[in-house]
């Protein structure tokens, strides 16, 4: 069972990530089926297209777009599957909606994803916690190698162009290569940010 141009995957775990444990209590933070921020990114390769050869391989656990496994209410009111849904619990996946694989229990970026880590904000006279389009490169990728961009580097990121994703428990920024625009010299004081949140999603 193969498609020609997609992957096909499904989720690992439910469809929709929207509870977390507060003292060993579960606590429902969403019960929408249109909010993307709690739809499950999580998913297993089933099989990979078959028009070009692929570095993900079945079994492959990837992080995946939001909108294969949302749902959503079409105009009468009535529930329906994404438009990638196949069969079974199974939904196709474009190769551009697939941002990170795991090989051998370690993350990789795909294609010309790459993933930031946000910093503590230290100026005290705003409430953001995170400083404005500023992180620390966490994943990177081969644009990134060559321009001498690797993880662990203090870089700048352009605006809106940032999309959540918890990987580990962790809180990280996704986005493509051509949005890092500037490598920063570390001033030794950056605290990486992580809510609490992110620990028991």
């Amino acid at each position: 069972m193969n498609s020609l141009y997609d992957f096909i995957v499904e989720p690992i775990g439910e469809r929709y990530n929207n509870t977390i444990e507060v003292d060993n209590l579960k606590l429902i933070l969403n019960t929408k089926i249109e909010s993307f921020k709690f739809v499950n990114k999580t998913a297993k390769v089933i099989s990979t297209p078959l028009a070009y050869k692929t570095v993900i391989k079945p079994g492959d656990h990837v992080i995946i777009h939001h909108n294969v496994f949302r749902r959503y209410y079409d105009i009468r009111g009535k529930e329906k599957n994404s438009s990638k849904y196949f069969k079974d619990n199974l939904y196709f996946c474009q190769p551009d909606q697939i941002y990170m694989y795991k090989k051998q229990n370690k993350w990789e970026s795909f294609m010309d994803r790459c993933f930031v880590k946000p910093i503590l904000n230290r100026d005290n006279l705003t409430l953001d916690k995170t400083k404005s389009l500023v992180g620390i490169l966490k994943y990177g990728n081969s644009v990134l190698n060559k321009l001498k961009i690797a993880p662990g580097d203090l870089v700048g990121y352009t605006p809106n162009s940032e999309w959540e994703f918890i990987i580990d428990n962790e809180l990280l920024y996704c986005m493509k290569s051509n949005d890092i625009v500037i490598k920063y010299e570390h001033q030794g004081n950056e605290i990486k940010y992580n809510p609490s949140w992110a620990k028991s999603s």
